[in-house]
């Protein structure tokens, strides 16, 4: 797939996830095989943008690129600026949500929410796309409920607006996450336009990226909440579809490693204290499917410091060499 100039091989991406997609998750999930990460959402507010939250979903050092940023909002001026802000600052794609159910972000008119005004969805997609010189891409869903799908008609607007690629959400903003993704209106969505479609929604392995992708001619496939814990999936997914067999699962210790890096990677970002608080919900998804689990958690959801927490993981998946490892086997 290309995105742009920007050609995304594999083509499996990253999806933008609030509090979870940041530089080290991004950096993790590009190197076990995904060709694109996409950030976590920056809001267009540009009173926003010195805040200490705003600083670390914009650094994008030692990232390799195509850096792709999200930006959220409902003004089309302030997206523009917003758009342009980014690229100042390292982004080589910008993408706008319309994709976000949450509330939070529903209740101010942006996010999904979008969807049921087809006009200002024109609107904003022009005025980011007329801003900036990198490709603009466009996260949707199937539409804005349940009997309103019109993912079709917003598709046709974002690409006569300029958008480069488009990545669909199989739900509306209704189901929020509830329910089971459904493929007909990406499909759709694919037949009726000309640029590069990402699937996306419940692809949790190798044979339902496979199924997908056949059902709905899908250029790309992008992949949110079943990386979670799990970075290698893309990988597993590539070697799936490239061979038609599966890689052996990874090794415990292997996984441990790899946890132990994006515990160290975090604290470096974000510092002690908010590093170990936000390294708290990785290592639960991490450690979910293994035995012993909830005994452990027990004793690392209240850890506050850094080197504690990371001898506590390298006991639970018998890492000999514990804290202090650097890198893990890619």
């Amino acid at each position: 797939m290309k995105i742009g100039p920007h050609l995304i091989e594999p083509a499996l991406v990253l999806a933008p996830m609030a509090g979870v997609t940041d530089r080290p998750f991004r950096v993790l999930c590009r190197r076990l095989g995904a060709g694109l990460a996409v950030s976590e959402m920056t809001i267009s507010d540009p009173r926003m943008w010195k805040t200490e939250k705003s600083r670390t979903r914009m650094d994008h050092a030692g990232e390799a690129g195509p850096v792709s940023v999200q930006i959220a909002g409902h003004d089309p001026a302030l997206l523009a600026e917003a758009a342009r802000h980014n690229v100042g600052h390292g982004a080589d794609i910008i993408d706008i949500n319309m994709g976000c159910p949450a509330k939070k972000v529903c209740k101010v008119d942006a996010g999904s929410a979008l969807l049921r005004d087809e006009a200002l969805v024109a609107r904003i997609c022009a005025a980011v796309v007329a801003a900036v010189p990198v490709p603009v891409t466009l996260k949707i869903r199937t539409g804005w409920s349940r009997s309103e799908r019109n993912g079709v008609r917003i598709a046709r607007i974002a690409e006569d607006a300029g958008i480069a690629a488009l990545a669909v959400h199989g739900r509306s903003r209704e189901d929020r996450f509830e329910g089971e993704a459904e493929y007909d209106t990406i499909a759709a969505i694919k037949q009726a336009v000309r640029i590069p479609v990402m699937a996306n929604g419940d692809i949790r392995g190798p044979e339902q990226a496979q199924r997908v992708l056949r059902h709905t001619g899908a250029d790309a496939l992008m992949i949110g909440r079943a990386a979670q814990g799990r970075p290698w999936i893309f990988r597993e997914i590539r070697h799936f579809l490239e061979t038609g067999t599966h890689l052996p699962p990874p090794e415990r210790d292997w996984i441990g490693r790899l946890l132990l890096e994006h515990l160290q990677a975090m604290v470096g970002l974000y510092g002690e204290a908010q590093g170990v608080r936000i390294g708290r919900k990785h290592i639960r998804w991490y450690c979910e499917d293994h035995d012993g689990v909830e005994d452990f958690w027990r004793v690392v959801s209240t850890e506050t410091v850094s080197q504690r927490q990371q001898q506590a993981v390298a006991r639970f998946f018998g890492v000999d060499d514990g804290f202090g490892v650097l890198s893990a086997a890619a």
